[in-house]
């Protein structure tokens, strides 16, 4: 990935445990030289590796605390600090309130708490969170998924990213994704749930996008009881613009002016 550009590299996009060729959800998303890893999956931290070392991370951003999506972070935690890493100083780490107690309660096997923050800096996601990861511009909106979760915004050099994490379809993520060159959205169900609805299908993937004028759509997280390539057929029957899904290994490029290429 060229380091100028606004871009991300799926490292993961199975849900919710991981396939023998593919982790749970994780990305490394990178731009003006600046390397976050967004969301921790099941299996990720070995497929960041291929990309880059911990302690050459600017910022981890966890969307929410299933374990799908923040599992890894229990085994980059003893990476950072006993193993052949050399943290200059903690990893920021942005994530839902009460990340560090979460991880500090799974580390813990004794009376004393385990020392969460020497390796990383938590910084707690609350609704329209703001933030500086290097050269990114971080955005994050509290989304509908029955639990505290965030989407988030990236945006440098005129090229925006948003990253649905899980959520219903709901205003927040609408509004977040508003023009965004590139909408990466999870599409996990196989049909719409007749009770209280914690994630998108397909169509709502689009319908995502189409209201928010995205430039172009990358379906992830796509449920067990679809195919990749039929959450991509159905959703670009919703949406006219162009519609890809998060192959894990991927790398794709976020063009600005809506223009599309990988």
């Amino acid at each position: 990935m060229t380091s100028e550009l606004l871009g991300f590299t799926v490292l993961g996009s199975a849900t919710p445990y991981p396939s023998v060729d593919n982790p749970c959800s994780g990305y490394l998303v990178s731009g003006a030289g600046t390397r976050m890893w967004v969301d921790a999956g099941t299996g990720t931290l070995a497929q960041l590796q291929r990309h880059v070392r911990l302690e050459d991370l600017d910022a981890i951003w966890i969307s929410h605390l299933h374990a799908d999506h923040s599992a890894d972070l229990l085994t980059a935690y003893y990476a950072a600090l006993y193993a052949d890493i050399r943290l200059a100083a903690p990893i920021p780490l942005y994530g839902p309130p009460g990340i560090a107690d979460r991880l500090a309660d799974f580390l813990t096997n004794t009376s004393t708490r385990s020392p969460v923050e020497s390796a990383f800096a938590v910084e707690e996601l609350h609704d329209g969170h703001q933030a500086k990861a290097g050269a990114l511009t971080l955005t994050g909106r509290a989304v509908s998924h029955g639990m505290p979760a965030f989407a988030l915004r990236v945006e440098t050099e005129g090229r925006s990213l948003v990253y649905s994490g899980d959520t219903a379809p709901c205003p927040a993520l609408t509004d977040l994704s508003e023009g965004c060159d590139v909408l990466l959205c999870e599409a996990d169900s196989d049909q719409a749930s007749p009770g209280e609805q914690v994630h998108h299908t397909p169509e709502d993937a689009a319908d995502t996008a189409r209201a928010a004028q995205a430039g172009r759509l990358i379906v992830t997280h796509v449920g067990r009881s679809l195919t990749p390539q039929d959450a991509v057929a159905r959703a670009s029957t919703r949406f006219d613009g162009p519609t890809d899904y998060a192959a894990p290994g991927t790398t794709f490029q976020v063009k600005a002016a809506h223009t599309a290429g990988t």
